[in-house]
C-alpha cells in the first residue's frame, strides 16, 4: 500500500532537514519537499540535493520572486506597512505565498498535508496554518517543531546518528530570515534587548560610522503607487528592489532594532536589515503626501495601520484585509511621480517630490508675489468652522 504524501516548506536549514526524517518515522509520510524562492535563498540546488539526501521523494523548486512583489509586497507597500512603525513585515508578507505553493504542491501530488517547521513562540506558525486553511481547509497542517523540544545541537546529533550530513555548525548563533523586502536576525546576544547588537549580525548594511563621507542621491519614480524606475531607467521589480537595497545599504541606512510584540502574546527583540523597504516606503508616502486629498489621506492612515495589523496576524487572505486593499488600490490611481531620497551617515531623507497629480498649487501656497489665496474669505471661514464649540463654550458659560 502507497504511503501518503506530505508536503514540506523546506528551507535547506537544519529545523527543516531534521524535519524530513522526522515525518517518515513518526507519521509514515512521503515527503515532498517544496521550496519557495522569494529571493536570497542561496545554493537552491544544493538545499534541493540536501532534501534528496535526508530522505525526501521529491523536492521542488519554485521561483515566486516575482509573484512575491507583484502580488504581496507592493500591495502592502500601497498601504505603507509598517508593524509598530517600524517594521515592514518582510517575513509576514512571505508567508502566505509559502502557504499558497504548499497548497498548489498538495495539490498536485495529490497530498491532504502539508508540514512546517515554524516553532510554538514564533507568528509565522500562525500565518502558514491560517493561510492553508484559508486556501483548502481540507489540507491539514502539521508543525511538529512545536512539538519536538530539540535545540539546535540536540537536531544535528539527530541527522548525524541518521548518516545525513549538512553544511551547519553548533557555531552560528543567529536565526536569520531574509528575502527581498529584507532580512531578519534573531536569537543568541540579541536576546538581551539592553545589550547592541554585534557588528557581525549585519551582513547588507554597513556601519553608519564607516559609510561614505559624501551623499548619495536617488530619484524613484513610481506609476499608481508601484515603484517602476531608479534614477529615470525603467527596471524589472527584483532588479530595482535589490538596488535600492544595496545603495542605501551601503549608506548605512536600513537597520531597524526593536522589540515588538509578537502576536502569541510576548515582546521580542527583533533586528532587521530593510534599506530597500524602508526607502521605498517612504518615498511611496511622500508621493501620497503630494497627491492625495486631505481627507483621503487622513482615512487611508487608518485603513493602512489596520491592513498591517491584518498581514501581521497572518489574516492576509481574510475578507476584510482583501477589502482594504481594494480600497487602498482604488487611491493608488494618482500616485505617479518622483521622489528624490538622499542618504548619509545612515539616515535618509527625501529631498524633492513632483507629480502631475500634484495637489500642490504654488500660486495658493506661496507668500509671495502671485498669491492667488483668497484672503478676505478667511475670516468666515473661521467664523465657521469655529461656531459649534463657539456655542458649546457660551451654553456652558451660562451666555445662551
Amino acid at each position: 500500500m502507497a504511503k501518503e504524501n506530505c508536503v514540506l516548506a523546506y528551507s535547506g536549514g537544519l529545523d527543516t532537514s531534521a524535519l524530513i526524517p522526522y515525518l517518515k518515522e513518526n507519521f509514515g509520510y512521503e515527503v515532498i519537499c517544496v521550496l519557495v524562492d522569494v529571493g536570497r535563498m542561496k545554493d537552491l540546488e544544493g538545499a534541493r540535493e540536501r532534501a534528496l539526501k535526508a530522505g525526501a521523494a521529491e523536492a521542488v523548486i519554485v521561483d515566486a520572486r516575482e509573484e512575491f512583489l507583484r502580488d504581496f509586497v507592493f500591495p502592502a507597500l500601497k498601504s505603507n506597512a509598517l508593524y509598530e512603525g517600524k517594521y515592514p513585515l518582510h517575513s509576514a508578507l512571505s508567508r502566505p505565498l509559502i502557504a499558497k505553493k504548499m497548497v498548489e504542491v498538495a495539490h498536485e501530488f495529490g497530498a491532504k498535508v502539508v508540514a512546517h517547521g515554524c516553532t510554538a513562540k514564533g507568528n509565522d506558525q500562525v500565518r502558514i496554518d491560517v493561510s492553508v486553511r484559508c486556501l483548502d481547509p481540507s489540507v491539514t497542517v502539521l508543525g511538529p517543531a512545536r512539538e519536538w523540544g530539540m535545540t539546535r545541537p540536540q537536531l544535528l546529533d539527530y541527522l548525524a546518528e541518521r548518516g545525513i550530513e549538512l553544511p551547519l555548525t553548533k557555531k552560528n548563533p543567529y536565526s536569520i530570515d531574509e528575502n527581498l523586502w529584507g532580512r531578519a536576525i534573531e536569537c543568541g546576544e540579541l536576546e538581551d534587548p539592553w545589550a547592541p547588537v554585534p557588528g557581525d549580525a549585519y551582513q547588507f548594511t554597513v556601519d553608519p560610522w564607516k559609510a561614505p563621507d559624501q551623499p548619495l542621491e536617488v530619484v524613484i519614480g513610481f506609476e499608481e503607487g508601484i515603484p517602476l524606475t531608479l534614477d529615470g531607467e525603467r527596471l524589472e521589480p527584483t532588479v530595482l528592489v535589490q538596488k535600492i537595497d544595496e545603495l542605501a545599504g551601503a549608506h548605512g541606512f536600513g537597520r531597524v532594532d526593536m522589540v515588538e510584540n509578537r502576536l502569541v502574546g510576548i515582546k521580542s527583540r527583533e533586528t532587521y536589515e530593510v534599506a530597500g523597504a524602508l526607502s521605498l516606503i517612504m518615498a511611496h508616502r511622500e508621493l501620497e503626501d503630494l497627491t492625495l486629498t486631505r481627507e483621503l489621506q487622513h482615512f487611508k492612515t487608518g485603513v493602512d495601520q489596520r491592513l498591517t495589523e491584518l498581514i501581521y496576524e497572518g489574516l492576509w487572505f481574510s475578507p476584510l484585509a482583501a477589502a482594504l486593499r481594494a480600497f487602498v488600490e482604488e487611491t493608488q490611481k494618482v500616485v505617479t511621480g518622483e521622489v528624490r531620497l538622499r542618504y548619509y551617515k545612515g539616515s535618509c531623507m527625501p529631498v524633492g517630490r513632483r507629480s502631475p497629480n500634484s495637489l500642490y498649487v504654488p500660486d495658493l501656497a506661496t507668500y509671495g508675489a502671485g498669491d492667488t489665496f483668497s484672503h478676505e474669505s478667511a475670516k468666515g471661514f473661521i467664523q465657521l468652522w469655529g461656531l459649534p464649540v463657539e456655542v458649546w463654550a457660551r451654553k456652558r458659560q451660562g451666555l445662551l
